[in-house]
């Protein structure tokens, strides 16, 4: 087994080159040995692992989100997240995490809700009184919710590396993001109580109030509604839902709220194009160094490995979840999903865990890495955008992170969460 181009990752990971540069380099150095194959075959790889129908949904999706900034769509259920729980001890702090949960059925991207949140709400939060490292850990763990609430850009990839349906995924993801706002609004409350953070409000809003919160957030509500029925009645594929989203979301932008102008246009596609280049250039190099653990049989030997360990299905879950967190704490999280899943997913098959269920356990799992060091994006983008440092955020943020934990071990062994709502919905 050639294992140069491995060591060669784990070299250029450790001297933190960036991941999609770190794999394809490290794939390169197993074309040049020349004892494999052409050297053709590395630049075809790098290009076919994008031509891929089910992946187009990730730029439309990242352009999904991008519009609802520029149309008014994310200020409006900010409004009605605050009207929701504006009145609780710690209010801002619970409408931090109401708003990603709503962002989960719209932008489908846990680095652009951080990063949205921590410049639209974080001002306001430190203003109120709320240590600045408090407001970035509660913006990145919230920010955890919005990949698994559909859409989410690490479901469609899983679904297309496992070859899984990637509806079952979406409305599968449902409950798992609504435990994960839950279990995220307890820990608030708690530490909301402990430091004596005050209500945005005395009390709950009006009737009055509330309902015209809800009519503003009206139209953008309707759109994970549309996406789920799109999807379960087979009007669209996912990919199609997509395209279908973000004209659909143009539209209320421009005629159902009058704010989106066609002189946005211009930094809404830059935005985009710059957040999907880094999620397809990953992909891109993961192809051609996916082609090189294929050709070395890599996957399918350690995959007999672990199947080695155990032939119990809940404690194999348990050796992969640590795994997967301690991998989720050194490489970026669609990286790892798109190196491990071809290797996992055969493993728990064999022993009868459901692909669907297993693919939120990991897409869940990969996303609390990214707000835990040392390489955690949302940690850094929450961290750099508040003007705080890591060593204050970790201290913050261990509460969010035990409430993600245990949502996680909670989803691992009811599969039941994650499956009752697709094989109810369908079949």
């Amino acid at each position: 087994m050639n294992l140069l181009p491995l060591l060669v990752l784990l070299v250029l990971f450790a001297i933190n080159l960036p991941v999609a540069f770190a794999m394809a380099m490290a794939a390169l150095t197993f074309f040049l040995q020349g004892s494999g194959p052409p050297m053709g075959i590395y630049v075809q790889r790098l290009v076919a692992a994008a031509d891929s129908f089910p992946l187009l949904a990730v730029p439309f999706f990242i352009l999904v989100g991008t519009i609802m900034n520029h149309a008014g769509i994310t200020r409006r259920l900010l409004v009605l997240a605050e009207a929701l729980v504006g009145h609780w001890r710690g209010g801002l702090a619970h409408a931090n995490v109401a708003l990603s949960t709503m962002m989960g059925g719209l932008s489908a991207s846990a680095n652009a809700d951080a990063a949205m949140q921590a410049k639209m709400l974080g001002p306001e939060m430190v203003q109120r009184g709320y240590q600045p490292a408090f407001v970035a850990a509660i913006t990145a763990c919230s920010a955890v919710v919005t990949p698994i609430i559909p859409p989410g850009i690490g479901l469609i990839i899983y679904g297309f590396l496992a070859d899984v349906s990637i509806g079952r995924l979406f409305i599968g993801g449902i409950v798992p993001g609504l435990l994960i706002c839950a279990a995220l609004m307890v820990a608030t409350a708690i530490v909301a109580h402990k430091r004596n953070y005050q209500p945005v409000r005395e009390r709950f809003v009006s009737g009055t109030e509330l309902g015209a919160a809800f009519r503003d957030a009206g139209w953008a509500l309707t759109i994970p509604v549309f996406i789920l029925v799109g999807i379960r009645f087979g009007i669209f594929t996912p990919t199609e839902a997509g395209a279908m989203t973000v004209v659909y979301a143009t539209l209320v932008g421009i005629f159902a709220h009058g704010e989106l102008k066609l002189k946005d246009a211009p930094t809404i596609l830059l935005e985009t194009v710059l957040a999907t280049s880094t999620v397809m250039l990953i992909i891109c190099a993961a192809g051609a160094f996916g082609f090189y653990m294929a050709w070395e049989r890599i996957p399918p030997q350690l995959a007999a490995l672990l199947a080695t360990l155990t032939e119990d299905p809940w404690l194999l879950l348990f050796f992969i979840n640590v795994l997967l967190l301690g991998i989720g704490m050194l490489l970026e999280g669609t990286a790892a999903l798109i190196l491990l899943a071809p290797i996992l997913v055969p493993v728990v098959a064999k022993l009868g865990i459901d692909p669907v269920h297993f693919g939120l356990v990991i897409v869940v799992n990969l996303t609390i890495g990214a707000v835990t060091p040392p390489v955690g994006t949302l940690m850094y983008t929450t961290t750099t955008i508040l003007g705080t440092s890591l060593q204050d955020f970790v201290r913050e943020s261990w509460p969010f992170v035990l409430a993600l934990l245990f949502v996680l071990a909670l989803i691992t062994y009811v599969p039941a969460l994650v499956l009752f709502l697709p094989n109810l919905l369908m079949g």
